[in-house]
């Protein structure tokens, strides 16, 4: 019988990997950590905001559920909201016992908690307003000193080695492929199990607030092994994205606007109250529609965050690298309004799996972004998201840990990577352009506000593109471009196949040829089966 070279591999290294590999090697667990590139480069490092945990002595998990299952347009799962709220301060405690240095009040005896939009209580926990990288920059230095982890780095997976797929059931996941970024070599790793968390997809769009990591890989690679997707018509376009011609990726935070920033159009008038009574602190998708459908109407490039009321001294406490991001492109913010726009920022849907963390496949677990546990709904509540990451990555270690007395060595060998029958790809430059093809009928056919139309257009150049991409990787030795292309052409069709599929408007998904929605009783997830081997 082979032996594996893990008891669990975990691909992603952001907070719900790097958490869940600390937690699983204090046990004693052979830990494998995979990322593709420097755990800098996870959308956790790049959260600003923070943890949303229902710590004040006014608020209660009672509260912070009922504000979760209202952003959720009623999608979201009360078992699931439930236990994370419930769970929330322990997570907090245990981030503060790794040593993460949350922002306390005057006196330094409490965390000094912020309010976002869609929250009723001041409850979110932060590091000023670089809450990701404070968190990842703990935890992962006490991951890589951890003799039970061992880091894989520069590794892209390609796709899981599954039982089935090699034709013996029942399926059962033992590993993955990769590409090593050093050799452009494939690797076999297997593992007694292996855990997804590699993010979410919004690179599937023109504009995105997110790293460049963000490429949907876990979510196709689970997809193409036989795993169910849900609500993936779901796609948070975060309200306020730096609009700048040299800016890149740079999200002004949420708490600018729950710390008392105003949306204003050019001429000064401040247009929020017009949309909803909530104004600034409504969610995430109320405020975007409202910017695109001011932006469309007017025929403005942006809007603008004005934030310059406030002290001077008390802006650059509290946000003092969106301050120093904002001036290195010549903008004061305690002087002058910000010019933002929307751009894609979260994907609610994802991987189905269960409060334990489990897929549909024996020895796969899903942990994070790339998942659908049903805690967003149709539309994640801010600062819900490092929340998320945080208790499922304890759910995944208990079950994981007990899953492990009973899953021994795979009794079959992986097979290695063949390449007997492929070449060095010979039109680099066509991969390229098809990416840059998808991301922009993406953005113009899939976005804020769609129609029946615009899906089906999209639908019709997806195939189009998959075809080519199927040409490429059958024939052409793999790259990290075309590996990513063929993942996030995946997921453009299965969100396109999700929002075709949902004739109504809900949360993140608006469709003008449904305008209107089912009644909460009547909502349903959008759940998508794959076709199984044989």
């Amino acid at each position: 019988m082979p032996t594996a070279d893990f008891d669990v591999l975990i691909i992603g290294a952001g907070l719900a990997g790097t958490a869940l590999a600390l937690r699983l090697a204090d046990d004693g667990c052979r830990v494998g950590l995979m990322t593709k590139k420097s755990t800098a480069e996870s959308a956790s490092h790049w959260a600003q905001g923070g943890i949303a945990s229902a710590l004040g002595a006014d608020d209660s998990p009672a509260l912070h559920a009922q504000d979760t299952q209202t952003a959720g347009g009623g999608l979201c799962h009360a078992d699931t909201v439930d236990m994370v709220t419930r769970r929330g301060p322990d997570s907090i405690r245990w981030l503060q016992e790794r040593g993460v240095p949350f922002t306390r009040t005057a006196g330094g005896e409490d965390l000094h908690l912020t309010r976002e939009g869609g929250h009723g209580h001041r409850r979110v926990a932060h590091v000023a307003d670089a809450t990701g990288e404070a968190v990842m920059d703990t935890v992962t230095a006490q991951a890589r000193r951890h003799p039970g982890i061992r880091w894989l780095e520069g590794l892209l997976a390609i796709d899981l080695v599954t039982t089935a797929k090699l034709g013996v059931e029942p399926n059962r996941c033992i590993g993955v492929y990769a590409l090593a970024a050093n050799n452009r070599r494939v690797a076999t790793l297997t593992a007694r199990t292996v855990v997804l968390a590699t993010g979410g997809a919004s690179k599937v769009y023109l504009y995105t607030t997110n790293p460049d990591t963000s490429t949907g890989d876990g979510i196709a690679m689970a997809w193409r092994a036989g795993c169910r997707v849900a609500n993936l018509e779901f796609v948070q376009f975060h309200p306020t994205y730096l609009y700048h011609p040299m800016a890149k990726s740079v999200l002004i935070s949420e708490a600018l606007r729950g710390e008392g920033g105003i949306l204003v159009l050019p001429n000064g008038h401040r247009f929020m109250p017009d949309h909803d009574e909530r104004a600034e602190l409504a969610p995430r998708d109320v405020v975007a529609r409202a910017i695109d459908s001011e932006m469309k109407r007017g025929g403005f490039d942006s809007v603008y965050l004005d934030i310059s009321h406030r002290p001077a001294d008390e802006i650059r406490q509290h946000f003092p690298n969106i301050a120093k991001r904002c001036e290195a492109f010549g903008i004061d913010i305690t002087r002058e309004p910000i010019p933002v726009v929307p751009a894609a920022h979260y994907t609610c849907g994802g991987i189905v799996t269960d409060l334990e963390t489990r897929t549909d496949i024996l020895g796969l677990y899903g942990v994070g972004e790339c998942t659908c546990t049903g805690l967003h709904g149709a539309n994640r509540l801010a600062s819900n998201s490092l929340l998320e990451c945080l208790v499922f990555a304890e759910a995944a270690h208990k079950r994981i840990l007990a899953d492990l007395q009973t899953l021994g060595d795979p009794e079959l060998p992986a097979p290695a990577w063949d390449e007997s029958r492929v070449t060095d790809p010979d039109e680099l430059v066509v991969v390229s352009h098809n990416w840059d093809e998808l991301r922009r009928f993406m953005w113009d056919y899939v976005g804020i506000v769609r129609t029946n139309k615009r899906l089906e257009r999209a639908r019709h150049r997806v195939e189009l593109l998959q075809e080519e991409i199927a040409d490429f990787y059958g024939n052409f030795r793999v790259t990290s471009d075309l590996i990513e292309l063929r993942n996030l052409a995946l997921v453009a069709e299965l969100t396109i196949r999700s929002a075709l599929a949902r004739h109504e408007s809900r949360g993140l998904h608006f469709n003008r040829d449904y305008p209107d929605s089912f009644a909460d009783d009547d909502a349903a997830d959008t759940v998508l089966t794959p076709r199984l081997y044989g």
